[in-house]
């Protein structure tokens, strides 16, 4: 099944590395004056992590496809589907921490490279709105 971001293809070979390492549950526990535990539980609909990945070997795009997705992660405010084999995400990049919401690796180094040029996708940070 494709991979898209925005209806842009995306390799179909990149990995979500945190698909199982988010739970819709959220909870507060606190301790009250007597000592006795106040637990509180509430459902969190939005705000799940995608730590999407490739490698040297994987998820391999060309250099126009890398710009398409650049002119998106330079862009405010941004709000983009994700098609994810079938399954519908509506997502922003994850610019937490202060770092990039993608990294990309030339596949080899040219000084000056064409559209055609092969970059791999090493991360791709997301989350969903």
């Amino acid at each position: 099944m494709a991979v898209t971001l925005d209806g842009i293809t995306l390799p179909i070979d990149l990995i979500w590395s945190d698909e199982y390492g988010f739970s819709h549950v959220t909870q507060n526990v606190k301790k009250s004056l007597t000592g006795a535990l106040i637990i509180q539980e509430a459902i969190q609909p939005k705000g799940r992590k995608l730590g999407i990945k490739g490698g040297q070997d994987a998820a391999w795009i060309d250099r126009s496809t890398a710009d398409l997705l650049q002119a998106k992660v330079d862009t405010v405010d941004l709000t983009m589907t994700l098609i994810w084999h079938g399954v519908s995400y509506q997502v922003r990049f994850d610019r937490s921490g202060n770092t990039s919401p993608i990294l990309l690796q030339e596949i080899y180094e040219l000084a000056d490279p064409d559209a055609d040029h092969v970059y791999s996708i090493t991360v791709l940070k997301l989350f969903e709105v």
